[in-house]
């Protein structure tokens, strides 16, 4: 009876791993194709294995090795399970080698993650933790193992412990193993990305190396000064791109910028942020080439070979995810980052943007005009900045449970409320100065923020219209664009377009856009000016995953006007959403229903969701 007893208790590590994964993804483990299952049942055994040796072991009558095994148990245990518990109640998915990859470049952030949700995280972690215990005091006081079973056992288990780390699995798309094996193989590979073991397909930007420039002539009809006004993770609903009565998330911009030239349907080609710099600055798609998108001329380039003054004013952190590679050889006179305007900033939220429109307001009128500037706000990345003496959407939490997600939104919503006051003394204090009645202003965002409508939470992780739908507008003084130019722009009220328009759209503002020099480099970039007649759409690829960002949950897409085709890595098939008729995404049309642009996404992403 003991004996029978003794295989059943270690045997429940592995059939409560099992039972927890079917509550959370029942309906994918059920789809599961025969060749899937096999791999599942493989990582069924290698857990029973690591768990079942490790109990044994901890169930000796005497020897320290019994209380090592146990300390063993409860630690992989509770981190393994209680770890993927957690994750999963975030992002809808297991923690995966791609994942803890992604962040090996900012490991504060994860810190900061657990520092913001710390209750969340407890609530995963703790139960999980009493059951290991208890499997590990149930083993000490009834298993009783037999000479030769303890022996087999004390050999196994370091063997298990070792190799669970080593083994591969199933982790990108399916996910077809145990969340215990999938954490293991995970953290393997990240100990052998530090370690240098391995070189990982990670991608983050590095140092540009810009062609020779020839001296380009500007011919604006118009004089005139060129903004652009860049924040984070703000999407479409959560600011007012049209002039409105009244504007509950950005009052300040709102009224400070009361004639401005909205572009309703604008759209991100990523949602992230390091892909969506590279793709406003350069016109290029986020799926060229890693060469192409760190050896093509970006806006800076372009402004400087015609004599411009440039600045580039950013809140945003230099130190994350080599973001000052990027940037650092940029042919600007003003630069700063995070750390220039507040040397103790977050590394995720930044430096306040507060201070750092203080420092673009004084350093703008040093430019020579025309210049070309960037000013770039990012307290509205996620952990969100927010003051809680300025914060009217409540209730607010910060905390990222699933239960508490209205709180959670809130809480963002108020973070961009806060960013807004900085944005709107932006825009009032730019005018009342003489250069700033020559001076065009472009705003919008580099993505959108999610709030689980598809089971996401934050940005990265879809090509859903919460992440890449964000506001835009124009505004210029009186005189400063031409009438064409102004009707050009003001036809585009409820176009369709896309964030591959702003360097065409900038250049043009500039002058440049036909100038003889710059022919060169127009190959690749694909989208339409602003100020010129708008043009039948075409279709464009959208990605989070490209030579200058290595996404952690791979997506695809393709978007052509309205139409949109998109999946995740673990989608077996293409989705397809008309997002004029559904904004919201809540009619799948099927890949039937997007079959001009299938062919389209295969070519160009390489493949099919599901596929190799």
């Amino acid at each position: 009876m003991r004996r029978r007893f003794g295989w059943m208790l270690a045997l429940l590590p592995v059939l409560s791993i099992v039972l927890v994964d079917v509550s959370r993804r029942g309906d994918r483990l059920v789809s599961l194709p025969p060749k899937y299952i096999g791999s599942y049942s493989l990582a069924m055994l290698e857990s029973g294995i690591l768990w079942g040796s490790l109990l044994f072991v901890a169930g000796a009558r005497r020897g320290v090795l019994r209380f090592v095994a146990a300390v063993v148990f409860v630690v992989l245990f509770t981190a393994s399970l209680g770890g993927q518990l957690y994750f999963h109640s975030q992002y809808s998915t297991y923690l995966n080698l791609d994942a803890t990859l992604f962040g090996t470049s900012f490991a504060g952030s994860v810190f900061g993650q657990l520092s913001a949700d710390s209750s969340n995280f407890f609530w995963n972690v703790a139960p999980t933790f009493l059951l290991a215990v208890t499997l590990a005091v149930a083993a000490a006081r009834f298993l009783r193992p037999r000479r030769v079973p303890l022996v087999i056992a004390r050999v196994l288990a370091p063997i298990a412990v070792i190799a669970v780390f080593l083994i591969p699995t199933s982790y990108r798309r399916v996910q077809a193993s145990t969340p215990d094996v999938i954490y293991f193989h995970a953290l393997g590979g990240l100990v052998k990305e530090l370690t240098g073991v391995r070189t990982t397909a990670q991608i983050r930007p590095g140092l540009r190396t810009c062609p020779a420039m020839p001296a380009l002539e500007a011919k604006p009809p118009k004089q005139r000064n060129v903004i652009l006004l860049l924040t984070e993770s703000v999407r479409a609903d959560a600011h007012c791109s049209a002039p409105a009565e009244e504007c509950p998330n950005a009052p300040e911009t709102n009224l400070a910028v009361p004639n401005r030239m909205p572009l309703t349907q604008l759209r991100s080609n990523s949602t992230t942020t390091a892909i969506q710099l590279a793709v406003l600055w350069s016109g290029l798609e986020p799926v060229e080439s890693r060469e192409r998108l760190h050896g093509v001329p970006l806006l800076f380039d372009y402004a400087h070979a015609a004599g411009f003054d440039t600045a580039y004013w950013t809140s945003h952190h230099m130190m994350f995810a080599n973001s000052r590679l990027w940037v650092q050889d940029l042919p600007t006179r003003f630069q700063c980052g995070a750390t220039d305007i507040e040397p103790t900033a977050d590394i995720d939220v930044g430096g306040d943007d507060a201070l750092l429109v203080d420092r673009a307001l004084s350093e703008l009128p040093k430019l020579k005009e025309p210049f070309f500037a960037v000013v770039h706000v990012g307290n509205t990345h996620v952990p969100y900045k927010v003051d809680p003496n300025e914060s009217p959407f409540q209730p607010a939490l910060a905390s990222k449970a699933p239960e508490d997600n209205d709180a959670y939104h809130n809480y963002y919503k108020n973070a961009v409320y806060l960013q807004d006051k900085a944005l709107g003394r932006f825009m009032r204090d730019l005018r009342k100065t003489d250069y700033g009645s020559r001076t065009v202003v472009l705003f919008t965002s580099d993505h959108g923020e999610s709030f689980r409508e598809h089971d996401q939470l934050g940005h990265t992780g879809s090509l859903y219209e919460e992440e890449l739908h964000v506001p835009g507008w124009v505004d210029a003084p009186p005189g400063v664009l031409t009438d064409e130019e102004t009707k050009n722009i003001t036809l585009r009220r409820e176009l369709p377009v896309f964030h591959t328009d702003m360097t065409p759209t900038v250049l043009d503002l500039l002058g440049l856009w036909d100038a003889p020099g710059i022919d060169q480099f127009k190959r690749g970039i694909v989208g339409q000016s602003w100020i010129r007649p708008p043009q039948p759409p075409i279709a464009l690829a959208m990605t989070n995953c490209s030579g200058v960002w290595g996404c952690a949950f791979r997506n695809w897409g393709v978007m052509k006007g309205f139409m949109k085709l998109h999946a995740r890595e673990w989608d077996s098939t293409w989705r397809c959403f008309d997002v004029k008729a559904d904004p919201l995404e809540k009619n799948d049309l099927g890949p039937a229903g997007c079959e001009d642009l299938v062919t389209i996404a295969e070519r160009v992403h390489h493949g099919f969701p599901g596929g190799p």
